[in-house]
């Protein structure tokens, strides 16, 4: 939630608070993506990049494929018009998403070698890019986890240097996050994207 927002909640309340409750109430019997991506058409048509951003984010945090957010978005098109839709893409191309690459669209997830699990000295953090997706790689004495470099929040690719020890800082909006779990620990609530990983002949692969 923004800080516009929860100053909104702590200012009135008793006005903001009733408006949320409506927009729950009025969803409550929709599956998640499909009230995700009506949220999705809802900032489209009012223009609000802002909101598209953040919208989208959950949209594909809640597990909506890049290839119905685009097929949401021309179902729109009666109510939207062609100019919106091709706003939205914009967008779209400016968070440069590895999702929506067209190579990426309509094709089912795989293995991915990475890199010898050797590579990645214990209790460090090794930031590597693989067929296009950058990506945080933390190896304990147990696991080694596999996180994807985009915030959850808006889907900010996050840089190399923004990692400090075990912590790792959005440079946007700076939420914060343990690399050693992926959690969220300052301003967000939402945790890194995780990948499945296996090791075979001392190789790290990740699936997406």
């Amino acid at each position: 939630m923004s800080d516009a927002l929860n100053y909104l909640l702590s200012a009135r309340g008793d006005a903001v608070k009733p408006y949320f409750k409506f927009l729950k109430e009025a969803g409550k019997h929709l599956d998640p993506k499909t009230r995700d991506l009506i949220s999705v058409i809802t900032k489209v048509h009012s223009q609000t990049e802002g909101g598209f951003r953040q919208y989208l984010a959950r949209a594909l945090r809640n597990g909506c494929t890049a290839d119905e957010v685009l097929d949401a978005l021309l179902m729109g098109f009666p109510a939207l018009g062609f100019a919106k839709i091709v706003w939205a893409v914009d967008i779209i191309l400016d968070m440069d998403i590895p999702e929506f690459q067209t190579q990426m669209l309509g094709s089912e997830g795989k293995w991915h070698e990475l890199i010898n699990e050797s590579e990645v000295p214990l209790g460090e953090v090794k930031y590597i890019d693989c067929e296009g997706r950058n990506l945080f790689i933390y190896r304990s004495e147990t696991e080694t986890k596999v996180y994807d470099s985009r915030c959850p929040h808006q889907v900010t690719n996050i840089p190399n240097l923004a990692c400090e020890g075990d912590k790792l800082t959005c440079p946007k909006h700076n939420w914060v996050f343990d690399i050693k779990t992926g959690e969220c620990i300052e301003k967000g609530s939402h945790p890194l994207k995780q990948f499945d990983t296996k090791v075979e002949n001392s190789k790290l692969w990740a699936y997406w």
